[in-house]
Protein backbone atom coordinates (compact mmCIF):
# COMPACT_ATOMS: atom_id res chain seq x y z
CA UNK A 1 0.00 0.00 0.00
CA UNK A 2 1.30 3.02 -1.37
CA UNK A 3 1.41 6.28 1.00
CA UNK A 4 0.14 9.07 -0.85
CA UNK A 5 0.90 12.80 0.48
CA UNK A 6 -1.08 15.93 -0.54
CA UNK A 7 0.35 19.29 -0.62
CA UNK A 8 -2.17 22.13 -0.32
CA UNK A 9 -2.57 25.92 0.10
CA UNK A 10 -6.14 26.64 0.24
CA UNK A 11 -10.09 25.00 0.00
CA UNK A 12 -8.76 21.79 -0.54
CA UNK A 13 -11.41 20.82 -3.47
CA UNK A 14 -9.50 18.20 -5.04
CA UNK A 15 -8.22 16.87 -1.92
CA UNK A 16 -11.53 16.67 -1.15
CA UNK A 17 -12.07 14.70 -4.36
CA UNK A 18 -9.78 12.73 -3.78
CA UNK A 19 -10.20 11.39 -0.21
CA UNK A 20 -14.05 11.09 -1.98
CA UNK A 21 -12.53 8.57 -4.33
CA UNK A 22 -10.42 6.54 -1.72
CA UNK A 23 -13.42 6.41 0.20
CA UNK A 24 -15.92 4.75 -2.85
CA UNK A 25 -12.78 2.34 -3.87
CA UNK A 26 -11.33 4.10 -6.28
CA UNK A 27 -8.05 4.23 -4.99
CA UNK A 28 -6.50 1.25 -5.58
CA UNK A 29 -3.08 0.48 -3.75
CA UNK A 30 -2.42 3.71 -1.97
CA UNK A 31 -3.92 5.44 0.85
CA UNK A 32 -3.63 9.40 1.94
CA UNK A 33 -1.71 9.22 4.88
CA UNK A 34 -0.79 13.33 5.10
CA UNK A 35 -1.78 16.42 3.92
CA UNK A 36 1.07 19.05 4.19
CA UNK A 37 -0.43 22.95 3.55
CA UNK A 38 2.06 26.14 2.84
CA UNK A 39 -0.83 27.75 4.79
CA UNK A 40 -2.15 27.84 8.43
CA UNK A 41 -5.46 28.71 7.84
CA UNK A 42 -6.10 26.39 4.44
CA UNK A 43 -9.37 25.21 4.72
CA UNK A 44 -7.89 22.07 2.75
CA UNK A 45 -6.48 21.14 6.95
CA UNK A 46 -9.64 21.36 8.16
CA UNK A 47 -11.36 18.77 5.41
CA UNK A 48 -8.20 16.59 6.06
CA UNK A 49 -8.79 16.33 9.99
CA UNK A 50 -12.61 15.80 9.54
CA UNK A 51 -11.35 12.39 7.88
CA UNK A 52 -8.28 11.43 10.26
CA UNK A 53 -5.69 11.89 8.27
CA UNK A 54 -2.54 13.40 9.74
CA UNK A 55 -1.62 17.01 8.67
CA UNK A 56 1.71 18.89 8.83
CA UNK A 57 2.37 22.98 8.41
CA UNK A 58 5.38 24.17 6.27
CA UNK A 59 4.04 27.81 6.14
CA UNK A 60 6.31 29.57 3.23
CA UNK A 61 7.28 33.20 4.90
CA UNK A 62 8.69 31.12 8.04
CA UNK A 63 11.15 30.43 5.83
CA UNK A 64 14.43 32.68 4.22
CA UNK A 65 14.10 31.57 0.60
CA UNK A 66 12.80 28.91 -1.79
CA UNK A 67 15.66 26.91 -1.21
CA UNK A 68 15.59 26.94 2.27
CA UNK A 69 11.69 26.23 2.19
CA UNK A 70 11.81 23.40 -0.27
CA UNK A 71 14.72 21.92 1.38
CA UNK A 72 12.16 21.54 4.67
CA UNK A 73 9.23 20.35 2.33
CA UNK A 74 11.61 17.36 0.68
CA UNK A 75 12.54 16.30 4.59
CA UNK A 76 9.12 16.52 5.28
CA UNK A 77 8.43 14.22 2.96
CA UNK A 78 10.84 12.00 3.70
CA UNK A 79 9.81 11.46 7.04
CA UNK A 80 6.08 10.47 5.77
CA UNK A 81 7.71 7.87 3.75
CA UNK A 82 5.84 9.62 1.13
CA UNK A 83 5.13 6.90 -2.23
CA UNK A 84 3.36 9.56 -4.38
CA UNK A 85 3.25 13.36 -3.72
CA UNK A 86 0.01 15.39 -4.63
CA UNK A 87 -0.19 18.69 -5.86
CA UNK A 88 -3.96 19.91 -4.70
CA UNK A 89 -4.18 23.28 -5.30
CA UNK A 90 -0.69 24.36 -4.21
CA UNK A 91 0.60 27.06 -5.15
CA UNK A 92 3.86 27.65 -3.40
CA UNK A 93 7.20 27.43 -5.64
CA UNK A 94 9.46 24.48 -5.05
CA UNK A 95 13.08 23.73 -6.40
CA UNK A 96 14.80 21.09 -7.86
CA UNK A 97 15.48 19.54 -4.51
CA UNK A 98 12.35 17.61 -3.75
CA UNK A 99 11.76 16.65 -7.44
CA UNK A 100 15.21 15.29 -7.48
CA UNK A 101 14.47 13.21 -4.05
CA UNK A 102 11.04 12.43 -6.18
CA UNK A 103 11.73 11.72 -9.45
CA UNK A 104 8.38 10.82 -11.72
CA UNK A 105 6.61 10.28 -8.05
CA UNK A 106 4.86 13.74 -7.98
CA UNK A 107 1.95 15.11 -9.58
CA UNK A 108 -0.19 18.06 -10.73
CA UNK A 109 -3.48 18.51 -12.22
CA UNK A 110 -3.17 21.49 -14.88
CA UNK A 111 -6.65 23.06 -15.69
CA UNK A 112 -5.94 23.43 -19.27
CA UNK A 113 -4.73 20.84 -21.91
CA UNK A 114 -0.94 21.34 -21.93
CA UNK A 115 1.00 22.90 -23.84
CA UNK A 116 -2.02 25.02 -23.64
CA UNK A 117 -2.30 28.25 -21.11
CA UNK A 118 0.41 26.72 -18.53
CA UNK A 119 3.41 27.63 -17.21
CA UNK A 120 3.97 30.76 -15.58
CA UNK A 121 1.58 32.99 -14.41
CA UNK A 122 -1.19 30.56 -15.55
CA UNK A 123 -2.71 29.60 -12.38
CA UNK A 124 -6.44 30.05 -10.95
CA UNK A 125 -9.10 32.22 -13.00
CA UNK A 126 -5.83 33.33 -14.76
CA UNK A 127 -5.78 30.35 -17.29
CA UNK A 128 -9.53 30.27 -17.99
CA UNK A 129 -9.51 34.31 -18.61
CA UNK A 130 -6.92 33.36 -21.25
CA UNK A 131 -8.78 30.32 -22.78
CA UNK A 132 -11.68 32.16 -22.69
CA UNK A 133 -9.76 35.33 -24.33
CA UNK A 134 -8.26 33.37 -27.30
CA UNK A 135 -12.41 31.66 -28.50
CA UNK A 136 -11.50 28.53 -27.60
CA UNK A 137 -14.06 25.97 -28.59
CA UNK A 138 -12.87 23.38 -25.86
CA UNK A 139 -10.49 23.18 -22.64
CA UNK A 140 -9.93 20.62 -19.90
CA UNK A 141 -7.43 19.41 -17.49
CA UNK A 142 -4.05 17.62 -17.54
CA UNK A 143 -2.91 15.60 -14.56
CA UNK A 144 1.02 15.50 -15.22
CA UNK A 145 4.17 14.56 -13.62
CA UNK A 146 6.05 17.27 -11.34
CA UNK A 147 9.46 18.69 -12.54
CA UNK A 148 11.63 21.32 -11.97
CA UNK A 149 10.38 23.52 -14.84
CA UNK A 150 6.65 24.68 -14.21
CA UNK A 151 3.90 22.48 -16.04
CA UNK A 152 6.91 20.82 -18.50
CA UNK A 153 6.57 17.90 -17.06
CA UNK A 154 5.15 14.46 -18.47
CA UNK A 155 1.49 14.43 -19.48
CA UNK A 156 -0.06 11.10 -17.67
CA UNK A 157 -4.03 12.29 -18.58
CA UNK A 158 -5.98 14.43 -20.46
CA UNK A 159 -9.49 14.96 -20.38
CA UNK A 160 -11.64 17.28 -22.58
CA UNK A 161 -14.79 20.14 -21.52
CA UNK A 162 -16.65 21.86 -23.79
CA UNK A 163 -16.61 25.64 -23.68
CA UNK A 164 -19.97 27.48 -23.63
CA UNK A 165 -21.18 30.09 -24.99
CA UNK A 166 -21.95 33.26 -22.08
CA UNK A 167 -19.34 31.49 -19.84
CA UNK A 168 -16.76 33.27 -17.73
CA UNK A 169 -14.04 32.19 -15.92
CA UNK A 170 -16.13 31.12 -12.89
CA UNK A 171 -18.40 28.95 -14.77
CA UNK A 172 -15.82 27.50 -16.94
CA UNK A 173 -13.58 26.76 -13.34
CA UNK A 174 -16.45 25.10 -11.85
CA UNK A 175 -17.05 22.94 -14.87
CA UNK A 176 -13.66 21.85 -15.29
CA UNK A 177 -13.37 21.19 -12.05
CA UNK A 178 -16.44 18.83 -11.97
CA UNK A 179 -15.83 17.38 -15.08
CA UNK A 180 -12.60 16.83 -15.62
CA UNK A 181 -9.99 17.38 -12.62
CA UNK A 182 -12.27 15.69 -9.82
CA UNK A 183 -12.63 12.52 -12.51
CA UNK A 184 -8.55 12.56 -13.88
CA UNK A 185 -6.95 13.04 -10.67
CA UNK A 186 -7.85 10.37 -8.71
CA UNK A 187 -7.56 8.41 -11.53
CA UNK A 188 -4.39 8.94 -11.95
CA UNK A 189 -3.44 8.64 -8.12
CA UNK A 190 -4.77 5.12 -8.71
CA UNK A 191 -2.93 3.92 -11.91
CA UNK A 192 0.02 5.13 -10.11
CA UNK A 193 -0.71 3.29 -6.92
CA UNK A 194 -1.13 0.52 -8.91
CA UNK A 195 2.14 1.00 -10.93
CA UNK A 196 0.50 1.22 -14.04
CA UNK A 197 2.44 4.45 -15.41
CA UNK A 198 5.64 4.01 -16.62
CA UNK A 199 7.94 7.11 -18.32
CA UNK A 200 10.34 6.21 -21.39
CA UNK A 201 11.82 9.75 -22.98
CA UNK A 202 9.44 12.17 -21.28
CA UNK A 203 6.26 10.43 -22.64
CA UNK A 204 4.15 7.94 -20.55
CA UNK A 205 2.65 4.67 -20.95
CA UNK A 206 -0.61 4.21 -19.06
CA UNK A 207 -1.74 0.70 -18.66
CA UNK A 208 -5.26 0.84 -18.08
Amino acid sequence: MKNICVLVSGGGTNLQALIDAEKRGEIQGGKITCVIASKADAYALERAKNNGIRTRVLVRKDYADVAEYSRAMRDALLEEKADLIVYAGFMTILDEQVCDAFPNRMINVHPALIPSFCGKGFYGLHVHEAALAKGVKVSGATVHFVTAECDAGPIILQKAVEVQEGDTPETLQRRIMEQAEWKILPQAVSLFCQDKITVENGVTRVTI
